[in-house]
């Protein structure tokens, strides 16, 4: 009976009390009575609790949660269950809005008309250590980025080189180059094609490695 009474009063603006009442089969008096009635303590204590939650969300800019709002809420002391927070937040269209962290890059636009590519899009190779690829991947964590660098033998396809830091600079590949060449044997003239970065002296799309050092 509640749920058509509510139904009525949402809608009394747009047709008539009485007639609704007809359609829905209750009696105008009792629509009146309980439109009359004051709110019951639950429904006082969600009216409560959805402001707070509407100000707390609004508070930190749309990004937090029923998580968030949940634990913001039983600091100050409410004790309200996390799944009726969600349910408050649902009813008030409230969703939280999570920004990207921002990810940095290595690439220079600067160098894509002068960058060789030796490999010329042929990832394949008739022998290991010959043809390498690699790239660097950007983790985040709570604590920041991380960086992982891998390289690739494009005969077995396998990670035959790895490294990881707090930073993307030339020492986190060569890095991972040195873990490479412990793993198989690089043979002269070896390719490593990455992506065109700018890492210190590994500024091109494909170079040949002379181990100990790099020629482009």
């Amino acid at each position: 009976m509640t749920a058509k009474f509510a139904f009525i009063d949402g809608k009394k603006d747009t047709y008539p009390i009485v007639r609704m009442c007809a359609w829905l089969g209750v009696s105008t008096s009792g629509y009146y009575e309980w439109k009359d009635r004051p709110p019951s303590p639950a429904t006082q204590q969600r009216e409560r609790l959805a402001a707070m939650i509407t100000e707390i969300f609004q508070a930190n800019h749309g990004t937090y949660g029923y998580r968030r709002i949940h634990a913001v809420l039983a600091r100050s002391g409410e004790q309200v269950s996390d799944e009726l927070v969600r349910e408050l937040m649902r009813e008030l269209d409230l969703v939280a809005c999570q920004p990207r962290p921002r990810r940095p890059t290595t690439t220079d636009p600067d160098q894509a008309h002068r960058i060789p590519d030796l490999v010329e899009r042929d990832f394949t190779a008739a022998e290991p250590g010959t043809k390498l690829v690699g790239d660097i991947t950007y983790i985040p964590t709570g604590e920041g980025w991380v960086y992982l660098a891998t390289v690739i033998d494009c005969y077995s396809k396998m990670v035959i080189g790895w490294s990881m830091a707090d930073h993307y600079k030339t020492s986190l590949i060569a890095a991972a180059l040195d873990s490479a060449a412990g793993t198989i044997d690089l043979r002269p003239g070896c390719v490593f094609h990455s992506d065109r970065g700018s890492n210190g002296g590994f500024n091109w799309s494909s170079q040949h490695l002379d181990y100990g050092g790099v020629d482009g």
